[in-house]
Parts: structure tokens; sequence; C-alpha cells
């Protein structure tokens, strides 16, 4: 995939503020500054068109991203961050939710996950979640440039064994948007889900 326009659109809290645009959606969902901006800005070859900051908790709405005026990558606040208040969680979770279950152009989900750590509680209930949502999607291990190239095998099956114990084969692809492991195995899978909304 060609990589030739990518523009911040707009930072949405409900339905009204979404592009009105008959065009694919590509959702990226992970806890506070697991890396998904970041993963953004290497994917699409930019230096800083998705805000990056070193503030868990920071980003409080669905960023949108449109692509070679083509489909959306869309940005979705983190979760986890304990010192954000119960009420500003709950009003995440309410909006969050309803994009995720009521977006008719929404054909992917991107779930990252930090290599270096164990999937917290709530990684495991967004991973059940997603299981039920019924929309396709995967899980990428961030910050691969983090830990040694050796450490990769044995901490990708802790992920799967914690987000899914029945499953010995759970797929995850292991990343770094420093170095760029793992965007080719990516950009295939954001290929295809492109792809399935054309075939609609």
């Amino acid at each position: 995939m060609k990589i030739t326009n990518a523009e911040y659109i707009i930072s949405a809290v409900s339905p009204k503020q979404y592009p009105d645009a008959d065009e694919p959606e590509i959702a990226l969902v992970g806890r506070s500054n697991v890396g998904k901006s970041s993963l953004i800005n290497k994917f699409l070859k930019r230096r800083n068109l998705a805000r990056t900051s070193g503030q868990p908790g920071k980003t409080r709405a669905l960023n949108f991203y449109h692509i070679n005026d083509a489909w959306y990558f869309v940005d979705l606040p983190g979760y986890g961050y304990a010192k954000i208040s119960k009420e500003i969680r709950n009003t995440w979770g309410k909006f969050i939710n309803e994009y995720l279950t009521k977006r008719p152009q929404l054909v992917g989900i991107v779930m990252t996950v930090d290599i270096r750590h164990v999937p917290s509680e709530d990684d495991v209930t967004m991973f059940g979640w997603l299981e039920q949502c019924g929309v396709p999607f995967i899980i990428i291990a961030t910050k691969a440039d983090k830990i040694p190239r050796g450490h990769w095998p044995r901490n990708k099956k802790a992920i799967a064994q914690k987000l899914k114990p029945s499953s010995v084969d759970l797929p995850v692809i292991v990343a770094s948007a420093l170095d760029g492991m793992g965007i080719d195995e990516f950009t295939v899978w954001v290929e295809e889900r492109l792809r399935s909304y054309d075939s609609e």
C-alpha cells in the first residue's frame, strides 16, 4: 500500500461529529500509552500526524485520520488509566461502545498491547468484547524494540495465553514504531479489510 495522502480530520466525541462519508474505517484500541499513535505514524510514514503524548489518558476523543482520500484510521481513547475520574471513564465507555457497535463503516479493529507486559484485566475485558462484537480484529504487540528479540516468542505466548487461555495459537503481530517491525504484516491485514468493504 502506497500512502499518497494522510490528514487529521477531527476529534469527535459524538456520532454527530463523525465524518459523513461512505468510506471504510479501521479503529485502534488499547490501554493508555500503549503506542497506538506511534503505530499509526509509522504505518503512514508520517512523523507527527497522529498525536502522541507522554501523559496517559490525555486523548479523550475519537481521532479520525483520512488516508489516500479513501478510508480512515480511527484512534480511540486509551483505557485503563487510573487517574482519570470514574465519570470520564464511563463517558468514554459509552461513546466508544456506540462507535464500535453501530458504525457501519467500521471494517476492522486493531487491539494494541505492550509486548513487555502481560495484558491487564482491562485488556482481557476488551478482547472478550471484541470476540463478541462481530467485527474482524487483530492483536498487535507494540514496543518490540524495548526488549531483546530473543524474548519475543515468550512474551507473545504470555500475551496470547492471558487474552485467551483456551487458545495456544492466538495470532499476535510483533511491532515496533521505531524500526517498522510488523508494519508489512499489519499493512496486508488492512488491505484485506478495505477490500472487504469494497466487495459489499
